[in-house]
């Protein structure tokens, strides 16, 4: 019987990194998408339809899930995976994104919504499996660079960043 080895890791090439070449950082979209999927499967042990029944963040804040032909509550998990498919359909669209290197400002607000929407999943994962997010942040701050990124684009209010990252909120 032939073993099958796994896939190789592969790592996210990002754009302050020495030597990224050009054409790396035209798949920018595909590969934060990539490490939300991380994010996803990290989660998934404990983030069961059957214990997270809604997207939440705080007590004051449910989510309806946008991926239903009229928005409606998802279990958490389900939203996360409704919303990263959305995002990665949304990102790979010649309809709104047909440069990788300039967006149109009709995509703008697109952008805008999508990222707020995975936003979401952080706040989720920050109140509800705290010591899966501090974990998994410790190791890739993705949250914190996601957080930076929407910010400096204006792609989302600082007043909207629910997870407290200290060189954002200051």
């Amino acid at each position: 019987m032939d073993v099958v080895s796994p896939p190789p890791v592969v790592g996210v090439v990002r754009r302050n990194v020495a030597g990224t070449r050009n054409e790396d950082l035209y798949s920018w979209q595909d590969e934060a998408l990539e490490e939300m999927d991380s994010t996803l499967s990290i989660q998934q042990p404990e983030c069961l339809p059957s214990v997270c029944t809604q997207m939440i963040a705080t007590k004051q804040w449910i989510f309806l899930c946008a991926a239903h032909s009229a928005p409606r509550e998802c279990p958490a998990i389900d939203y996360a995976r409704h919303t990263l498919d959305g995002a990665a359909s949304l990102l790979n669209s010649n309809k709104y994104f047909p440069s990788r290197v300039s967006i149109r400002d009709s995509s703008l607000q697109k952008l805008s919504s999508v990222c707020r929407r995975v936003y979401r999943i952080f706040s989720h994962a920050y109140y509800h499996h705290r010591a899966i997010y501090d974990e998994f942040e410790e190791s890739t701050s993705l949250c914190k660079r996601f957080s930076v990124f929407v910010v400096k684009y204006n792609l989302m209010a600082k007043e909207h960043l629910l997870v407290p990252i200290q060189d954002i909120q200051d």
